[in-house]
């Protein structure tokens, strides 16, 4: 199958997963993988093919981003149990005030998510935000928007997060020009303001609409403590740089290689202490350094295996949604977009976006709709008109906007936020799905008024 039947099978595809998983209650997992087979069957994919693209699919995701998710939850159980996590909180209540925790969220997940893939962010920092909700009585659902929002527009606007790296390379290279990154970070940046007041301002009211499992628990009068009642648990809660450094120290590791990377230096070590999985290895280490100044270290190993049985399902969904991106990939969806990309190519900026978000939403992959953008529009960026080093820049900006457009079933970054946030699936879609929607339109809107002031 091709062409427009096979997109209408998607369409299908991603409404009967929906269903399932909403109205027949059918776990997330068995409704992705029973989806992703139904699609391959109905996409023409050889039947021999198909095990063995369902298997890539699954481990993949353990691949990328599976011992990231375990190690970054270590850490985030870490700190909880030493206190780590409070003291942070109070830290940032202080900076913000106790009334702007959806702006600290959202604006540290935007900072952290510059060097940092998005789903090691959220992960990372969700014990922040955890908090930080307990600390201030708000919106659980809108501070998880917040951060999620954040990390997401750095991930797909600012290098040297690799899409955008890859984009600028591609596209600066298609038009005969050298490379100009520092172009394409300010670019970035300036183009994140208008995303940014969008996100900040849908947390605030979606959090008032959707209640994540949590909030649920208290409304029904499951007992929990206040914040003062946790402090006192604690007794001493530790010093403030101990408390940061699980997380400061990896992201500053994983930054110092991204620099290192983009200036063309290389380093084994550096390359070695950046890499996500090390980096927050040495998290994890810290973590323990502070569970034995704390007098808890025989603790560990149930801290430890209570964070793996919590971990394990939101690996097997994510794997499972990596699956539905890979059977949709080996489909002929790109190849029929690839080859029908010339008839958006008078819609100025809108066709990156367009291009992108129609990959995005196809195979889930941010990264994956990035790059193969950049790859289809690289040789027609004579013909479009996009030749100049600002006009390419807003290109790659372009194609990060709708890189975002939008998070769902087969994005693995879906599955964090959702799973992390403690929202039902059918929340999520109203949370991450929605936000990056608007998100990804404001991003665009923000790329139009750009281009047309500078």
């Amino acid at each position: 199958m091709t062409g427009i039947p096979m997109l209408v099978a998607f369409v299908i595809a991603i409404v009967l997963m929906i269903v399932l998983i909403s109205k027949f209650k059918v776990h997330a997992f068995l409704s992705l993988m029973l989806v992703s087979l139904l699609l391959a069957l109905v996409g023409g994919i050889e039947l021999v093919k198909i095990p063995v693209i369902i298997g890539q699919g699954f481990s993949g995701t353990f691949t990328s981003i599976g011992i990231v998710i375990i190690l970054g939850a270590l850490v985030g159980t870490l700190l909880e149990k030493t206190g780590a996590a409070l003291k942070m909180a109070d830290t940032v209540v202080k900076v913000v005030g106790k009334n702007h925790p959806e702006a600290a969220m959202l604006i540290m997940g935007w900072i952290v998510s510059i060097p940092v893939f998005c789903d090691s962010g959220f992960v990372i920092l969700d014990p922040i935000r955890r908090a930080l909700v307990k600390r201030t009585g708000r919106s659980s659902v809108a501070s998880t928007v917040a951060l999620s929002m954040g990390l997401y527009i750095a991930h797909c606007f600012i290098p040297p997060t690799p899409g955008p790296i890859a984009a600028a390379n591609t596209l600066f290279e298609g038009a005969g020009q050298p490379v100009n990154l520092l172009l394409i970070i300010g670019i970035g940046v300036l183009c994140s303001i208008l995303p940014l007041i969008v996100s900040y301002f849908f947390a605030l009211f979606i959090g008032k609409r959707v209640k994540s499992k949590d909030e649920l628990a208290a409304d029904d009068g499951v007992l929990t403590q206040t914040y003062e009642e946790l402090v006192a648990g604690y007794g001493t809660l530790p010093g403030t740089f101990m408390s940061f450094s699980p997380i400061l120290i990896p992201i500053l590791l994983m930054a110092i290689s991204s620099a290192f990377t983009m200036a063309g230096v290389s380093f084994s070590l550096i390359t070695f202490l950046g890499t996500p999985i090390i980096a927050l290895a040495v998290g994890v280490i810290l973590g323990v350094i502070l569970l034995s100044s704390s007098g808890k270290l025989k603790d560990f190993y149930a801290l430890t295996d209570s964070t793996l049985r919590v971990v394990g399902p939101i690996l097997f969904v994510t794997a499972a949604g990596g699956v539905l991106g890979k059977v949709i990939a080996s489909t002929d969806m790109v190849n029929y977009i690839t080859q029908n990309s010339t008839a958006l190519s008078s819609l100025g900026f809108f066709f990156p976006f367009l291009l992108a978000a129609i990959l995005k939403t196809a195979q889930g992959s941010s990264t994956v709709a990035i790059t193969t953008s950049a790859g289809i529009l690289a040789p027609l960026m004579a013909t479009i008109g996009f030749t100049s080093p600002l006009s390419i820049a807003l290109t790659v900006v372009a194609i990060g906007a709708g890189a975002m457009t939008v998070s769902h079933a087969n994005d693995s970054y879906f599955w964090v936020v959702t799973n992390f946030g403690s929202m039902e699936v059918k929340d999520g879609y109203r949370t991450q799905t929605l936000g990056t929607l608007l998100v990804g339109i404001a991003g665009i809107i923000n790329v139009i008024l750009v281009s047309l002031f500078l």
